[in-house]
């Protein structure tokens, strides 16, 4: 039995004490870690298995951490974190109070910049490059890691187009395995494949960006990866090398379906094979219930159409892009485009929904103001990912959407309290609204197993009274009110509580908040957004506007970011768990 190569190596200058031919075997090991690790305790899977050569080589090659090694989005970094010194608690990944599933400056000196959001690594690369030439270092080398899919973003391209006309010492390496987490979209895609056949045209789309250009070559070899590393690392200036990668190498399930291993959940760690739970009957996830609803309003009106930037599969647009293709469009990682895409075809009488994840959906704040509200264009936005969303972390959360949409003048903000509200309001909305809407949902599976019901037009602005009480009112939007109903039923004596759910954040039910403010003496408001700014305020800020004195007590989410755990566990770091709920109800009927 050979010994272990991995069992020895915490750092980079562990790493380098490994003669190249040593450094196949060490792969292999790191392989089998991650797919050990990632099958007990879930994370992202293809996208580290396919960087596994190139992690390797970095790091032999270069001086990490003094040279700078940003990975663009960070799910291709676990090998990265192994390398660097937290092999031994990288079971914790993702786990709550554990490392983070994604670079992170304050975890390690290795991780030389934050990442998360796709498409950032590039700009923020070229800064550092930038700032050391300023500061008289010309030696040290900055390297960004990005795949097929990142590139062909915006942003991605606002860096390469500046770093071109840059004496900066940059390398860009592009990790071409022609799928991020679903498969790449586009012309460039187009571009990229027709260069690894040979067919391109002859001009290069990269020299032609003052990039001096290498490659295709095969992402796994380690001894080219590592000559071309050594040469590259001498050439100054801007420069990139394009790769050819495989992801989920090494395990063949991961290889054959890309986008269910890219991040599986548990499996086998022998097989691969997927570990489910039985089956019995559940209630849908909320993505489901949009994309199947999404088809059959579709099927009865010519004029909808979806949108989402490259989540097919996690917002559930494929069913959709599968039984009606041409009424179905991926954008790619295209935030932007996709709000303003949305808006052209508003203008020219379709009616989009506009699918994208709230976190993301703040890298398109501009458009919503610009393209959509001010022109008052009836977009239909579905926002996947509303709320904590669990082990992604602080990158991930959509809990800022309330907050930093409310203040934008004519748009309607939904949130749907089960999957019967969701359906009902894209059926409202489709039918013609004249003025844009966003509908925020959670991640995950809701609790209504009987949810395909007829479909009911729901009123603009109107709430439901969902018990009725006598001093203390708690009123909440969103799903988290399946918490607070469950919360006020095991309370004892709970004939003083009553509670409301408002849907409608904006415009809110200024009758049904009058008759609250009349008929109880303590309210009580609960989110799964951000406290400042968010529901809560705008309770308060009616209260204030209509002279009305109540105490208020306003739950949600802190003013700091949360990070990863379980959305259980989450939610009670946030204090929006029964408990908090219960205590905060108490504290008010002792007031």
């Amino acid at each position: 039995m050979r010994t272990s190569l991995l069992s020895s190596i915490n750092s980079p200058n562990d790493l380098k004490r490994l003669s190249e031919e040593q450094l196949p075997q060490l792969a292999q090991e790191i392989r089998n870690f991650i797919i050990t690790i990632v099958a007990a305790k879930e994370g992202h899977l293809g996208a580290s298995l396919g960087v596994v050569e190139l992690t390797i080589a970095l790091h032999y090659v270069f001086n990490t951490p003094t040279d700078n090694l940003v990975w663009d989005v960070g799910h291709q970094a676990y090998g990265h974190k192994i390398l660097t010194g937290r092999k031994d608690i990288f079971e914790t990944n993702r786990q709550l109070n554990g490392i983070s599933g994604f670079p992170k400056i304050k975890e390690s000196i290795y991780d030389a910049f934050g990442t998360g959001h796709s498409s950032t690594s590039i700009s923020a690369i070229l800064g550092m490059a930038i700032a050391s030439n300023i500061k008289g270092d010309t030696t040290k080398n900055h390297i960004a890691v990005i795949g097929d899919a990142s590139i062909a973003s915006g942003m991605a391209f606002e860096g390469l187009n500046h770093a071109g006309v840059t004496n900066a010492n940059v390398l860009i390496i592009l990790n071409d395995n022609a799928i991020g987490i679903d498969p790449s979209v586009g012309a460039l895609k187009k571009y990229l494949t027709n260069v690894k056949k040979g067919t391109a045209k002859d001009e290069n789309i990269f020299e032609c960006l003052n990039f001096k250009y290498s490659g295709p070559i095969d992402g796994h070899n380690i001894p080219h990866l590592i000559k071309e590393l050594n040469r590259l690392k001498k050439v100054k200036g801007p420069k990139l090398l394009h790769i050819i990668t495989t992801k989920g190498k090494g395990l063949k399930q991961a290889e054959e379906n890309q986008v269910t291993y890219h991040a599986p959940g548990k499996f086998d760690k022998y097989t691969g094979d997927l570990i489910r739970p039985k089956k019995e009957e559940q209630p849908p996830k909320y993505q489901d219930v949009f994309g199947y609803t999404i088809v059959e309003l579709a099927l009865d009106n010519k004029n909808i159409v979806g949108i989402t930037p490259a989540m097919p599969t996690g917002s559930s647009l494929k069913y959709m892009m599968q039984q009606i293709p041409d009424r179905a469009f991926d954008v790619g990682i295209a935030e932007q485009h996709a709000v303003t895409l949305a808006a052209g075809m508003v203008k020219e009488g379709l009616i989009p929904f506009c699918n994208i994840y709230s976190t993301f959906l703040q890298r398109a704040y501009d458009q919503i103001i610009h393209d959509v509200a001010l022109q008052n264009l009836p977009v239909i936005f579905c926002l996947d990912r509303a709320g904590l969303v669990g082990q992604d972390g602080a990158t991930h959360h959509g809990v800022y959407d309330i907050a930093y949409l409310r203040c934008i003048p004519n748009l309607i903000i939904f949130a749907p309290l089960n999957e019967i509200e969701l359906r009902n309001i894209m059926y409202t909305a489709q039918l013609g609204l004249k003025q844009p809407i966003a509908i925020r949902y959670p991640r995950g599976r809701g609790n209504t197993i009987n949810w395909k019901q007829e479909f009911k037009k729901i009123n603009i602005g109107s709430s439901q009274e969902l018990k009725k009480g006598t001093k203390i009112a708690v009123i909440s939007t969103g799903t988290i009110g399946n918490t607070v109903s469950e919360t006020i039923h095991k309370l004892e004596n709970n004939v003083e509580v009553g509670h409301y759910n408002m849907p409608f954040i904006k415009p809110l039910d200024i009758n049904r908040l009058k008759s609250i403010f009349s008929s109880y003496e303590a309210i009580v408001t609960i989110e799964d957004g951000c406290i400042n700014g968010g529901f809560g305020s705008a309770i308060a800020e009616f209260a204030q506007q209509n002279n009305f004195k109540h105490t208020i007590k306003i739950l949600g989410i802190p003013d700091n970011f949360i990070e990863h755990g379980t959305i259980e566990e989450l939610h009670l770091i946030a204090k929006i768990d029964q408990k908090s709920i219960k205590n905060s109800i108490n504290e008010l009927r002792l007031s």
